[in-house]
């Protein structure tokens, strides 16, 4: 049976009081309408349309050919936004379930469960429910003595027996495809709020003679929709420690999983470690027996196995196998570390390459350069790649020896085995093998030192007030 979705995001949210459209607000770094998507997605469904509304051409930027689009210019209710889909849907046999782009905690074995009842019994419908501690302000599922539904009374309607009843409806449904759009078409807007809503289609099955199911959710988080930044902050929560107990499920070490952000799409191998305050984002993903934290922040990073990361922030980086980083280093995009690499403390690296075996233990800066195999480079030197203008490359071969406090002035390059002398400030090639030394023979005068000081406190002598 061809199963498709439609994924209500055409509603502003100025509750969110935000400039940013609300289905694009992120939890755990994807935005809301892409976890809705990505469950949607996992149900097997062959086609899906998102109605976009206000931010419409934003949404479409983020989602892009992964969904069709309709617009629905003027929110006139749930109902409304549903039937702009019926000249992409209406003709179609099969299931459709209906859900919203602010619903991100919604899952898809929820979903698959939904959508397995409602063909199973080939209903008309079939509503998804929850049963909350606190079910004020939502509609009440009914059911009969044989525990099927009768009908959705809203919170306005319900009298005291039916106010005291904690299951509710989500929201979410599951349809007969074309019942549902014949069924649309039915819907009237006399109510108070002159909108068309979704709910009627329930009420227009039933009286039909249809078949209409309710599938309780096991989570009730699963149904919060987010209409501020509250609620905002409580599906966050709720989605991290959802990753978070994944990745300890699947064999990851999290020492303190309240103060760790690993974002939703981050991919972590067995037996690896994360310290408290580390942050994992974008599409980051890490090895096996990796060491990750604490306080690290990576982003978009490929992390090989048995890799350290200490105390770093990582950007668009890749880090290779029993490479070891930190604490307090920096890559910026385009750095690319080899096997066995050492980057140490208060270094930084952009669009550079760094060989298996090489080390850049403290204090540089190698930006737009390519370091071979097993090189040296000491304390404080850098690749000087900028002249306020145009970006240069900075070449080191393999095996080469960089002395601390070294000024390599891009475009240069050090040859194989080459040792350039610490203090040097290398404005030429070294060819391979050579000393390179660029820097004034020193000098001593005796006893000069002391005619410095006695100059010195003289002028300080003769600037004092008297």
């Amino acid at each position: 049976m061809k199963r498709m979705a439609v994924v209500l995001a055409a509603g502003q949210g100025k509750r969110m009081k935000s400039k940013l459209y609300k289905v694009l607000h992120p939890v755990c770094g994807k935005p809301m309408v892409g976890h809705v998507l990505d469950t949607v997605e996992a149900t097997g469904c062959q086609r899906t349309v998102v109605v976009v509304g206000h931010g419409a051409e934003k949404v479409k930027a983020y989602v892009g050919q992964g969904a069709e689009y309709v617009l629905q210019e003027t929110q006139l209710g749930t109902g409304h936004a549903v039937k702009q889909a019926k000249d992409l849907l209406g003709g179609e046999e099969g299931t459709t379930v209906v859900a919203y782009g602010d619903t991100p905690l919604i899952t898809s074995e929820t979903l698959i469960g939904l959508m397995a009842l409602h063909e199973e019994r080939q209903a008309a419908a079939t509503v998804l429910t929850a049963v909350m501690d606190d079910p004020s302000g939502l509609g009440r599922i009914i059911r009969s003595e044989d525990g099927g539904l009768m009908k959705i009374v809203e919170q306005k309607d319900c009298n005291a027996e039916q106010a005291a009843i904690h299951e509710i409806n989500t929201g979410i449904y599951c349809f007969d495809n074309i019942k549902l759009f014949s069924a649309l078409e039915k819907v009237t807007n006399s109510n108070n709020q002159q909108e068309y809503y979704l709910t009627d289609v329930i009420s227009i099955m039933r009286e039909q003679g249809d078949l209409v199911l309710a599938f309780q959710t096991e989570d009730a988080n699963e149904s919060i929709g987010v209409n501020d930044r509250l609620a905002l902050s409580e599906a966050e929560g709720i989605m991290r420690q959802r990753i978070n107990r994944k990745h300890m499920l699947g064999g990851v070490t999290i020492i303190d999983p309240a103060s760790t952000y690993i974002g939703a799409d981050v991919v972590i191998g067995s037996d690896t470690m994360i310290y408290p305050g580390t942050i994992l984002k974008g599409k980051t993903v890490i090895g096996e027996n990796c060491v990750i934290g604490p306080a690290s922040e990576i982003e978009d990073c490929q992390i090989m196995d048995d890799a350290t990361i200490k105390q770093s922030v990582l950007n668009q980086a890749q880090v290779g196998a029993r490479t070891t980083v930190g604490p307090f280093a920096y890559l910026r995009p385009g750095s690319i570390l080899g096997e066995e690499v050492k980057v140490g403390d208060f270094v930084e690296i952009k669009n550079a390459t760094i060989g298996d075996g090489s080390k850049v233990s403290h204090l540089s800066y190698i930006g737009d350069a390519s370091v071979g195999k097993n090189v040296n480079v000491g304390c404080g030197a850098i690749t000087v790649n900028y002249d306020g203008y145009n970006k240069f490359t900075t070449t080191i071969e393999d095996d080469a020896f960089i002395g601390s406090n070294v000024n390599l002035i891009a475009p240069v390059s050090v040859g194989k085995g080459a040792f350039v002398v610490a203090g040097s400030t290398i404005t030429r090639s070294v060819s391979e093998n050579d000393l390179a030394v660029a820097r004034v023979r020193q000098e001593n005068k005796p006893g000069y030192a002391e005619k410095i000081r006695s100059r010195a406190k003289a002028k300080k002598d003769h600037s004092s007030p008297s």
